[in-house]
């Protein structure tokens, strides 16, 4: 396992688990923030600007589609951030909240949503310190 996954793997698990918590203990505000957020097109775009930044980072740095499970979810993970920010940057603030709080029904399915999020952080960072104590005990 390279050591660049290893460390987005533990990058990626530990924001997703801190994230998902914060959002899951302020649910209303997560929910009012998001609707606000996807309706304001100035700070809808530094978002996507934002997002996208991060998912180039991700897909430039760790393009890797083999080598197991792990490499291959970090990965996804890179490509998924790209996308999502050019959706943010590319569809007006009403697709936006059509195709990503509506037409997901984020509301509805808030704590299945953050539990997928926090689950997928829990294995990211179990597998990146998994990974890290596997290397340092050869």
């Amino acid at each position: 396992m390279s050591a660049r996954t290893t460390f987005l793997s533990k990058l990626l698990g530990l924001y997703l688990i801190l994230i998902s918590l914060a959002m899951i203990v302020h649910k209303q505000a997560t929910v009012t923030s998001m609707n606000a957020l996807v309706l304001n097109a100035p700070v809808l775009f530094v978002v996507g600007v934002i997002a996208v930044a991060a998912g180039l980072a991700m897909v430039l740095g760790h393009n890797v589609w083999s080598g197991g499970v792990l490499p291959v979810v970090v990965t996804l993970t890179g490509w998924l951030m790209l996308i999502k920010g050019s959706m943010l940057l590319f569809l007006s603030p009403e697709g936006v909240y059509g195709t990503l709080i509506a037409g997901f029904h984020f509301e509805q399915l808030f704590y299945l949503y953050m539990a997928f999020v926090l689950l997928l952080g829990i294995c990211l960072t179990y597998a990146g310190f998994k990974s890290t104590d596997t290397a340092s005990s050869r």
